[in-house]
């Protein structure tokens, strides 16, 4: 007879095991050993290596850069490498795995093991390049801090903004905060962990603020679901190209710059039709902040004039949490995300020269992941509001027995 004390540990032994079969795979990816995906560690080897250099013999950001992009705290993440006893790739995984592994026990503690299963999965879904941007890190501090609001709003918002200080979007997760002193103190948690962050880097590094007007003249990203009408242009004759701007690939050409406008246009009608919902909410469940938090990202995803590999792996996370959240409204969204995330790791890195060209097969996947992105987007709002607002007086179709 199994007792539940056994069937826990042969659970836990299950866990621990395909956590590390799967780590293990996307290390020996990164680290070329294993070369089922084209080599994606460039960024860390090369780029992230290059900016620490810079740091360290300018005392500044380095802003002169066209590819430095991020806040000043994200000079935290590339110096910390060198300070550990490896090699700089090294250091950079090894940052990585505890940070993947920090999420992955914070998930299994929690009594609903969806959202573990969901984290498990979704990180190696995404391939190699999860493991080769530093955009893990400030996923797992995102999850970390949805998970900590639960029992402490200001220890939710601290983490919140110290992730905030790394990449601009985490503060987007706090959108879904119940009103009153909750979002008082989440908001100061908040303010004070990007507070710490940036003024930390900004003590010891100059022109910290030069990033906020440096990625102005970007231009519409390949990936990008605005993108995705150039790529069909191109087949009817489109003069533009694709080439080399601000650290990515973007589309150049008659119409590029319109796109770009709007999208950002877009973004801000979004953004306001998140503070609409926002004061329209009335239902405030243990739920609803992680709920909001991925409904919030999945609109900045779709809407920008970006879309890296690597935005994925925040959308795992934040559906990480919603799925370890009892009365979440997000479920259909999580495997949305999911499938997107899978779809993604077709397309980059071993078919991103396809979408570049804009042939079929490139152009097919890249369209199959857009269309999975705007559908998460369009369910994840739809079903926040049913939920939330005033509205919302029965069950929703798709909970109900």
């Amino acid at each position: 007879m199994i007792t539940p004390q056994r069937s826990s540990a042969r659970a836990a032994l299950t866990i621990i095991y395909l956590w590390l079969a799967t780590r293990v795979l996307l290390l020996l990816m990164v680290l070329d050993v294993v070369t089922i995906f084209e080599s994606v560690n460039v960024d860390v080897g090369g780029v992230y290596q290059n900016w620490y250099g810079v740091m360290r013999t300018t005392g500044s950001l380095p802003v002169d850069d066209p590819t430095w992009q991020y806040p000043p705290g994200a000079a935290l993440l590339m110096i910390a490498p060198s300070l550990l006893p490896f090699g700089y790739l090294s250091g950079f995984m090894a940052i990585l795995v505890v940070c993947d592994a920090l999420v992955t026990y914070t998930l299994a503690r929690l009594p609903e093991r969806a959202g573990l299963w969901v984290w498990l999965a979704g990180v190696p879904l995404l391939g190699p390049v999860v493991y080769a941007r530093y955009d893990l890190v400030v996923a797992a501090l995102a999850v970390l801090g949805l998970v900590r609001l639960r029992g402490s709003s200001t220890g939710g918002g601290l983490l919140l903004g110290v992730a905030t200080g790394l990449k601009l979007w985490p503060a987007l997760a706090l959108i879904g905060v119940p009103r009153g002193r909750v979002a008082r103190n989440a908001v100061l948690g908040a303010a004070a962990g990007a507070a710490v962050t940036t003024l930390g880097v900004l003590a010891c590094l100059g022109r910290g603020a030069d990033f906020l007007s440096a990625q102005r003249d970007r231009g519409v990203e390949v990936e990008s679901v605005w993108a995705l009408a150039f790529h069909f242009a191109r087949w009817a004759g489109w003069p533009g190209e694709v080439a080399p701007n601000y650290g990515s690939m973007e589309m150049i050409g008659p119409f590029t710059a319109e796109a770009g406008r709007l999208s950002l246009v877009v973004t801000a009608g979004c953004l306001l039709w998140l503070v609409y919902w926002r004061r329209r909410a009335r239902t405030w469940t243990d739920a609803a902040p992680a709920d909001a938090a991925l409904a919030a990202v999945l609109l900045f995803v779709v809407t920008s004039r970006v879309i890296s590999p690597q935005y994925l792996v925040w959308l795992v996370g934040l559906a990480a949490v919603c799925a370890a959240a009892r009365g979440s409204s997000q479920r259909p969204v999580v495997t949305l995300v999911l499938a997107a995330t899978a779809v993604t790791m077709l397309e980059f890195p071993n078919l991103f020269v396809a979408v570049q060209e804009s042939t079929v097969v490139g152009v097919a996947v890249l369209t199959l992941r857009n269309g999975l992105l705007v559908a998460a987007a369009v369910v994840s709002c739809v079903r926040l509001w049913r939920a939330t607002t005033v509205s919302s007086r029965a069950p929703l179709a798709a909970d109900q027995p």
